[in-house]
């Protein structure tokens, strides 16, 4: 089991994961481009909390979380480097919103229906183990949340299915029932369910919410 997580990001997704994993006995480090933004987090988040740049980040994980804007998912895994992913499992917590604002609370995304953010990246890093993951609830929401009982879903894709496994057992662990949906093109259905969580925030305020899939 991977014990050293790499997050590519600073963002508030990054941050409540990476406390996440070192509340569950992980050693994290942040990668950003400003230390200095993360100094608060890093000292609440404790002595397994460390920041570094993004590539610096990458090279220090067993795994890699991807936890920033879609827009920028391609330039930060250029800083990360390919030799720093190549055989490592990249939980892909990203979404490819636009930069354009909701229309109706319905977010825009930057890709159709027949094409996803993480089959892009795969594409253009071939060596590393994509599994699109964390991308259809709220940050608040990652870490063990509490629903009366009830384990949530949690939907996911890859190619590789020992990554699939390896995040597997970390949601597991997080408190969500895993969903395996296959190979990386079913990334074009899983992120758009960020688009139908944010409906009711957006419409309503109300973003305490998360999916369940129901089975006989």
């Amino acid at each position: 089991m991977s014990k050293k997580i790499g997050i590519l990001g600073s963002g508030s997704v990054a941050q409540a994961l990476g406390k996440g994993f070192i509340r569950h006995g992980y050693e994290v480090k942040l990668g950003t481009r400003d230390a200095s933004k993360l100094a608060g987090w890093q000292a609440e988040a404790g002595e397994k909390a460390t920041v570094g740049s993004v590539a610096e980040a990458a090279e220090f994980g067993d795994a890699v979380v991807l936890a920033v804007k879609g827009t920028a998912a391609e330039k930060v895994l250029e800083q990360a480097g390919a030799a720093s992913l190549d055989g490592k499992t990249i939980m892909d917590a990203t979404n490819p919103i636009a930069e354009a604002p909701p229309a109706n609370g319905v977010l825009q995304f930057f890709t159709s229906l027949d094409d996803s953010l993480m089959e892009r990246l795969q594409k253009a890093y071939p060596g590393a183990h994509f599994v699109k993951v964390f991308n259809s609830v709220g940050n608040h929401l990652m870490i063990n949340p509490d629903f009366g009982g009830v384990r949530p879903s949690m939907f996911i894709c890859g190619n590789e299915a020992s990554a699939k496994q390896e995040v597997s057992g970390i949601l597991d662990r997080f408190g969500w029932e895993v969903e395996d949906m296959g190979a990386v093109e079913a990334a074009r259905a899983i992120e758009p369910l960020c688009m139908l969580w944010c409906i009711p925030g957006f419409l309503n305020n109300q973003w305490a919410h998360a999916f369940k899939l129901l089975k006989p």
